[in-house]
């Protein structure tokens, strides 16, 4: 694979007005990636959504432009979550369907990410076709006259995916469940409130009134605190937090208690296992899923199946093995037979559906895996040799994972963006954790930091 320029691990991201993410740009990746995802048509569609983002206006119309620009047509949805558009792409039979959003970064920052039109996020060969195209001359590709592509406001996109939420749990009555909610002033501020008011659940909304600068901004799944207090003072029965394009979500127990993705993906995989709906009773996760997790499964029968960080890859595990259930530890949640992405609003549809039909609370269910306790190092470094390359460092860390056997774990790996090298030592024993992930913290002090 060569080395890509424009696309990351979730598409293109930067801050807006600044390149990638300027209308001159935005414009030329429009074109391109109406070019390859056309699909052999001379009138490709494409769904375009956003969050809230102010600058969503401006990468909106460049985007728009672009496409049309080559033929192409445009169904503008607006505000609306990540997974909502990959829905979408398929319920309209659109060509490919694209968000712009940053998902849960401050306001500042936006992206622009891409779906097939089966509802998947790209694979890095169409990725890197796009970003071969966005670099060349694409004139010859322009057309006039009856030829240019039109665009279209969709008013119903909306009501289509309440629906269809709304169905992946049989439409459940959620009488009697009082819900603090936090829109993360961000893309499903309209949509998520409606789904559980229409569901019958007694919902307090947080942030959900966006100004185009407010979006995560001390809010939403990346701030937690806010729902685990209000929860408690309300006595409610749980708190859901979304990001802002809503692919993640974070909850908190009646207690305030804080359960993150590994405890949400736990609670859904031994439900699922005890009523043999989870594929190859397998859970798919990233390396930074605790321990905990795995022990869990594995004691009910299952098996954890582990991947690079990032929901991209856990969805390539899922496609490629069969899997239907997967996610991170951040939230992101993905039921295979409902969502090609991470849906925090059908996660947490699943777990309401789990609590209403056991009759027991969210710490209950959540208290299902006990975490193992972690120790985390970032070191300084001058550079980022190959672990090989660092005196006594692979001998150590065959000496730690010998210590720790079955019961931990290292993960040890630079930084991508700055020069850090991260040590994370996992086991059942807290003390012996905090003793090896220094000794091997002062080995690359000494040799590279």
């Amino acid at each position: 694979m060569s080395k890509r320029i424009l696309f990351g691990t979730d598409g293109v991201r930067g801050t807006a007005n600044k390149y990638p993410i300027t209308p001159e740009a935005c414009v030329k990746l429009g074109k391109a990636a109406a070019i390859v995802l056309k699909n052999g048509k001379k009138r490709p569609r494409f769904i375009i959504g956003k969050d809230t983002r102010l600058s969503g206006y401006m990468v909106e119309t460049a985007l728009m432009s672009g496409i049309v620009s080559v033929g192409g047509e445009v169904m503008l949805v607006g505000p609306m979550p990540t997974p909502a558009v990959a829905h979408l792409v398929k319920s309209f039979a659109a060509d490919a369907g694209i968000v712009i959003s940053a998902s849960h970064n401050p306001a500042q920052d936006n992206g622009i990410k891409f779906f097939s039109a089966a509802g998947l996020k790209l694979s890095d060969e169409v990725e890197e076709e796009i970003e071969k195209l966005f670099f060349s001359d694409m004139t010859e590709y322009s057309v006039n006259g009856n030829q240019v592509g039109k665009a279209y406001r969709i008013d119903d996109a909306l009501g289509r995916y309440i629906e269809f939420a709304k169905s992946t749990v049989n439409n459940i009555s959620l009488k009697g469940m009082k819900i603090v909610l936090d829109c993360a002033n961000g893309a499903a501020y309209k949509i998520a409130p409606k789904i559980l008011r229409e569901l019958g659940a007694n919902v307090l909304v947080l942030n959900n009134k966006p100004d185009g600068l407010n979006i995560n901004k001390g809010c939403g799944a990346t701030h937690p605190e806010l729902i685990s207090r209000i929860v408690v003072e309300e006595k409610a029965d749980l708190g859901l937090a979304l990001d802002g394009d809503a692919d993640r979500v974070i909850m908190v127990d009646e207690n305030g208690k804080v359960v993150d993705g590994d405890q949400i993906l736990c609670i859904a995989a031994l439900n699922m296992l005890k009523k043999g709906e989870l594929k190859k009773d397998s859970l798919v996760v990233t390396g930074y899923s605790n321990l905990g997790l795995d022990k869990a499964i594995k004691q009910a029968g299952g098996r954890v199946v582990r991947v690079k960080n990032g929901d991209r890859y856990v969805i390539d595990e899922m496609l490629k093995k069969g899997y239907n259930l997967g996610g991170e530890q951040s939230g992101h949640i993905i039921f295979f037979d409902y969502s090609m992405t991470g849906d925090g609003t059908i996660a947490s549809l699943k777990i309401l559906r789990i609590m209403k039909k056991s009759g027991r609370t969210l710490s209950d269910l959540s208290s299902c895996m006990k975490k193992f306790p972690q120790k985390l190092i970032n070191v300084d470094v001058n550079s980022k040799p190959d672990f090989s390359k660092i005196n006594g460092f692979n001998r150590a860390i065959k000496s730690v994972e010998s210590k720790l056997g079955d019961s931990g774990r290292t993960l040890i790996r630079y930084s991508g963006t700055q020069n850090i090298l991260r040590i994370m030592i996992e086991s059942e024993d807290k003390a012996l954790i905090a003793d090896m992930a220094k000794e091997l913290a002062d080995i690359v002090k000494k040799e590279i930091g």
